[in-house]
């Protein structure tokens, strides 16, 4: 079998193409490039990461399969042939495929690094019963066959290894690429909304996908507690599935008149530099990138303390405060405080320091037991 090509890097996704995955690996991918990599991403058709543009040094090869099960004899020819240094795989179903793929590949030399974006002991409480002993099971006893695995924050990690029986020591927390290091300097215009105009009233601003988990219910009646209590604006930025019963929470609540739902937004970055405050009021999260990327752009920011990664982010506070799940009124207190008083802008971006994109490549290539830059190969 032909030598271990150190040089080369294996990405095997199956992803929606819009999720904190997605996102992660459009900044991964090029940047493990430009440290002199080649990388290979292979996909299931149909199925994202999609990249916009293919940077020079990576390769996107269809395997060829419509569902992930399907790719697995795909995912055993490539890495028979290609060698590569090291395989990366996220999500179980993807996990369990990579795993049992390099052992019909016989590629025991090519590093196997599975990876988990959410904490699983949650989101599993809104699977069937068969999924969930499924996930519980592979993780438990089938990722110690993985040479190591990567999760997006230490609760993250303490949760897989107290749900799944999986060792602790043999899950790592790997920063995730999210800010690119341009926005902690930028300054953008405000973004083409008319409450962001000068003089206006301060906005309160979430962005997410409209969705139960992200729970803009709790953001919304926090609002209207603060709105009785002064002038100011509620922005939610995103789509989704509750969209007509947020519109009609806030109608009920009589706040409707400072509430607005623009839908998706390029600019969003735009959104978060010019916006009074930040609120992330998910129930539970993987780590939780726009709260990430609010702090980036130096905005005064309060989380949920939800499982997990806003505690992290937040170094239980030190950034910005926690506020239980679904309390409204702690979140309305939080808010007013921020109002009043907004933390040093340096303060917020160090939070986002860890997840700027070469900071956290240089985590994963440690990961992936790699030198930072691959003229360092021997």
């Amino acid at each position: 079998m032909d030598r271990i090509d150190r040089r080369r890097i294996a990405i095997f996704l199956s992803t929606s193409g819009h999720s904190g995955v997605d996102r992660a690996m459009k900044h991964l991918i090029p940047a493990l490039a430009r440290r002199g990599y080649a990388v290979d991403l292979l996909k299931v058709r149909g199925h994202g990461p999609n990249l916009t543009d293919v940077p020079p040094g990576v390769r996107v090869l269809d395997t060829g399969a419509s569902t992930t099960y399907l790719a697995l004899f795909a995912l055993v020819r490539y890495l028979r042939r290609a060698r590569p240094a090291v395989l990366l795989a996220d999500k179980d179903k993807v996990n369990r495929t990579a795993l049992l793929a390099r052992w019909l590949a016989g590629a025991s030399d090519t590093r196997l690094v599975l990876s988990s974006g959410t904490t699983i002991s949650v989101d599993l409480q809104h699977r069937g019963a068969f999924e969930r002993w499924l996930q519980r099971t592979s993780m438990g006893r089938l990722y110690r066959y993985a040479d190591l695995v990567i999760v997006t924050c230490a609760d993250v990690a303490d949760d897989m290894a107290a749900y799944t029986g999986l060792a602790r020591a043999h899950i790592r927390p790997v920063a995730s690429p999210v800010v690119p290091a341009a926005l902690f300097d930028a300054r953008p215009r405000p973004p083409d909304h008319p409450w962001f105009a000068p003089g206006a009233p301060p906005v309160i601003l979430g962005v997410g996908e409209l969705s139960a988990r992200k729970d803009f219910e709790t953001l919304i009646r926090a609002f209207a507690r603060l709105r009785a209590q002064r002038a100011c604006r509620l922005v939610i930025v995103g789509r989704g599935k509750r969209l007509e019963a947020l519109r009609a929470l806030a109608k009920a609540l009589g706040v409707d008149a400072d509430v607005d739902f623009p839908g998706f937004r390029s600019d969003v970055y735009a959104f978060m530099a010019h916006a009074a405050v930040f609120a992330l009021t998910s129930r539970w999260e993987g780590l939780g990138f726009v709260l990430i990327e609010a702090l980036a752009c130096g905005t005064p920011c309060v989380a949920t303390n939800c499982p997990s990664g806003p505690r992290e982010i937040l170094d239980d506070g030190r950034y910005g405060p926690l506020v239980p799940v679904g309390d409204d009124g702690a979140l309305a207190e939080a808010l007013a405080r921020l109002l009043d008083d907004p933390p040093p802008r340096d303060l917020l971006q160090r939070a986002a320091r860890p997840y700027e994109i070469e900071a956290a490549t240089d985590a994963y290539l440690q990961a992936f037991a790699l030198p930072a830059r691959a003229g360092a190969v021997s």
